[in-house]
C-alpha cells in the first residue's frame, strides 16, 4: 500500500496480492478503486475543454458533473427524527424539524420519479431512523413501482423485526443495520436507548424475509468500541453478514468530532488480517466500501474510509433531505430546495433542472484535510446517511 494517501508503508505482516493459503506467498491487500482525498486531488477540466456535463444539454440526459462523475444513486431521508440518541450522532434534547416542513410521501415519490428519468438506478431510504415515520411500507411500495434496480433502507434495527416481512412484500430489496457494539452493556451506553438483543433479532427477521445480504454498519470510535474489531470480524464469519467499519466523520450533532477519535481503516484491516488472512474484492459498483473476503471464504468485511481515504473521485451520490433539500455531498455547505418547487406548482422539468444544478455544483472533494474546511451546518441525522 506504499505511496497511497492515508495508508502506511508496506507491513511485513500483510499477505501480498496473488497469493493465498498454501502458496507460501503473502497476499498484498490493495484498494480496488481510485480515491481522492480533497478538493485538490481532482482538478477542474483543462482550460478550453468543456466539462462532460456541458455536452449533455437534454433535459433528461444522465446526471454527469463537471468532473465526469455519473450520479445514479439517490439517498432519500424521510425524517430527521430517531428513537435513539447515539453518542456519535444525536444529543439528548435535540430539536427536530416541524412536521409540515417535511416532504409528504407524494412529494418524495414525485422527486424520485424525476430522478429515475434522469438515470438514477439506486435508491436508499434513510433518516434519522426511517421506521419511526408512519407509512414507510407504503412509500416503499410506491418507490418500488418506479422500477429502480436497487431499493434499500438503512435502519438502527430497533423497529425492523415486525416490519421486515411487509417491507420485503412491498418491494424493498435489502437493509443495512447499524450496530456499534456486540456487548449489551456497551451497546446501551453508545446508543443510550434500545437493546442489542432486539437488533440482533431484527437481523434474523430481515434475512428470513429475504432482505439480504444484511449488511452491518459499525461506526468505530477510538477508545470506545475499537477493541471490538476482531469480535465483529468473527461475527461476519459466523453469520455470513458483511460487516462495514465506518470512520467517524465530522457530522455529529453535538459538534464534538476530533481526528483523535477516528480509527483509521488501514489499521482495522491490518488487525483483522493478522487473525484471519484477507483477500481484496473488486467492487462491481461504486460502493464506497473497500471490500475484503476471508481467504478461507467464510464471510466478508469492508471499510468506509471517508476521512483517511476519501472516495470523492468515484462518488455517484445525491441526497434528498427530509425537508426537501438536494445535497450533492454529505459535507456540502449549500443545498437546493425542491420542496419550494413542489409547493409553488413547479413542473417536473423544474425539478429536473434543480437536480441537474445540484450535480453541476458538486466540488471535486469534501476537503476535510483542507485548512479552510468548515463542517456542514446540518448533522448526519438531519442530512440522511
Amino acid at each position: 500500500m506504499s505511496g497511497l494517501v492515508g495508508y502506511p508503508g508496506p507491513d511485513p505482516t500483510l499477505p501480498a496480492r496473488g497469493a493465498g493459503p498454501g502458496t507460501g506467498q503473502p497476499v498484498r491487500l490493495l484498494p480496488t478503486r481510485a480515491h481522492h482525498t480533497s478538493g485538490h486531488d481532482t482538478g477542474p477540466p483543462a482550460a478550453g475543454t468543456a466539462p462532460a456535463a456541458s455536452l449533455r444539454t437534454g433535459a433528461w440526459d444522465p446526471l454527469v458533473d463537471a468532473f465526469g462523475r455519473l450520479h445514479d444513486d439517490l439517498r432519500i431521508s424521510v425524517t430527521d427524527r430517531c428513537n435513539l440518541r447515539c453518542i456519535h450522532c444525536m444529543p439528548e434534547g435535540v430539536v427536530f424539524r416541524p412536521r409540515p416542513e417535511l416532504l409528504q410521501y407524494e412529494e418524495i415519490v414525485r422527486v424520485a420519479g424525476v430522478a429515475r428519468r434522469l438515470g438514477v438506478r439506486s435508491v436508499r431510504i434513510t433518516g434519522g431512523e426511517p421506521l419511526v415515520r408512519r407509512g414507510v411500507v407504503d412509500l416503499v411500495r410506491r418507490l418500488a413501482s418506479l422500477g429502480f434496480d436497487d431499493l434499500s433502507l438503512t435502519t438502527n434495527g430497533t423497529l425492523l423485526g415486525p416490519l421486515a416481512g411487509p417491507l420485503a412484500g412491498a418491494g424493498l430489496h435489502r437493509v443495512n443495520i447499524s450496530c456499534d457494539s456486540l456487548r449489551p452493556d456497551r451497546f446501551a451506553a453508545i446508543r443510550r436507548r434500545g437493546d442489542l438483543a432486539t437488533v440482533l433479532a431484527a437481523m434474523d427477521s430481515a434475512e428470513a424475509a429475504g432482505l439480504g445480504p444484511v449488511k452491518v454498519n459499525v461506526v468505530l470510535l477510538a477508545g470506545i468500541n475499537d477493541d471490538e474489531v476482531e469480535a465483529f470480524a468473527a461475527f461476519a464469519r459466523r453469520t455470513g453478514r458483511p460487516v462495514r467499519f465506518i470512520e467517524f466523520m465530522p457530522l455529529d450533532a453535538p459538534g464534538d468530532w476530533s481526528r483523535s477519535q477516528v480509527v483509521p481503516s488501514a489499521d482495522v484491516i491490518e488487525r483483522i488480517n493478522r487473525r484471519w488472512p484477507l483477500v481484496a474484492v473488486a467492487n462491481s459498483d461504486q460502493s464506497p466500501a473497500e471490500r475484503y473476503r476471508f481467504a478461507d471464504s467464510q464471510g466478508e468485511v469492508g471499510v468506509i474510509a471517508s476521512v483517511t481515504r476519501p472516495f470523492c473521485g468515484t462518488c455517484n451520490r445525491l441526497r434528498l433531505t427530509a425537508d426537501g433539500a438536494l445535497r450533492n455531498c454529505l459535507f456540502a455547505r449549500s443545498e437546493r430546495s425542491v420542496r419550494d418547487i413542489l409547493r409553488d406548482g413547479g413542473d417536473d422539468e423544474a425539478i429536473a433542472s434543480a437536480v441537474r444544478a445540484a450535480v453541476m455544483a458538486k466540488a471535486a472533494g469534501h476537503g476535510i484535510d483542507e485548512p479552510g474546511f468548515l463542517r456542514p451546518q446540518r448533522s448526519m441525522s438531519m442530512i440522511g446517511g
